[in-house]
């Protein structure tokens, strides 16, 4: 399966600023309790669990893209989310 068959930049631009939103509007949460439970807690995370599992064969440079955006999102935001703790 190649993402460019069923996905463009829109997707990838509304997955990167809104990964809960397009989660839940998407057809991407096929994988059960854990997949909502993802989608709840580590958004990001669960978004790359999911290209990697389907994209991996056909797109490894938008899987691994998408493993780099999932670390450094949720570190920048588990960073940000610290700042409001301290004041």
């Amino acid at each position: 399966m190649n993402f460019w068959d069923y996905h463009g930049f829109v997707f990838i631009f509304f997955m990167f600023f809104f990964p809960r939103l397009t989660m839940l509007f998407a057809t991407t949460m096929t994988y059960g309790v854990l997949s909502w439970l993802g989608w709840l807690f580590l958004p990001r995370l669960t978004v790359a669990i999911f290209a990697t599992m389907t994209y991996w064969n056909a797109n490894m440079i938008l899987v691994i893209f998408t493993w780099i955006w999932a670390f450094s999102g949720e570190s920048a935001e588990k960073k940000q989310s610290c700042n409001y703790c301290k004041e």
